[in-house]
């Protein structure tokens, strides 16, 4: 049985940052990226930051290339997206997502930045 089960969420002042995790219990199999999306009201579900399982690549869409970090910890079973310099069109619900022979997703987690 395989869990993600993320934190960090808030609100935060425009130009501040948070740290998002995801917790990962039981295994996966077959693992290839691990990946954070987003969903803003009224809006679709976007990606946000993904990581290549085997080769540690990171892909970041446009809207936050050179604020977000997206990184791994295997030890800790952990993923994380650092956010720096947020704007309000930041706010959205975070989830966690993990690409392997079945697609995992976390619960979510609100982020809210204010001006």
């Amino acid at each position: 049985q395989v869990q993600l089960v993320e934190s960090g969420g808030g609100w935060v002042q425009a130009g501040g940052s948070l740290r998002l995790s995801c917790a990962v219990s039981g295994r996966t199999f077959g693992t290839s990226a691990m990946n954070w999306f987003r969903q803003a009201p009224g809006k679709e579900r976007e990606f946000v930051a993904g990581i290549f399982w085997s080769s540690g690549r990171t892909v970041y869409a446009d809207s936050v290339k050179g604020r977000f970090t997206i990184s791994r910890d295997n030890a800790k079973n952990t993923m994380y997206l650092q956010m720096n310099s947020l704007k309000p069109e930041d706010t959205a619900v975070y989830y966690c997502n993990i690409r392997a022979r079945n697609d995992y997703w976390g619960q979510g987690t609100q982020v809210t930045v204010s001006s």
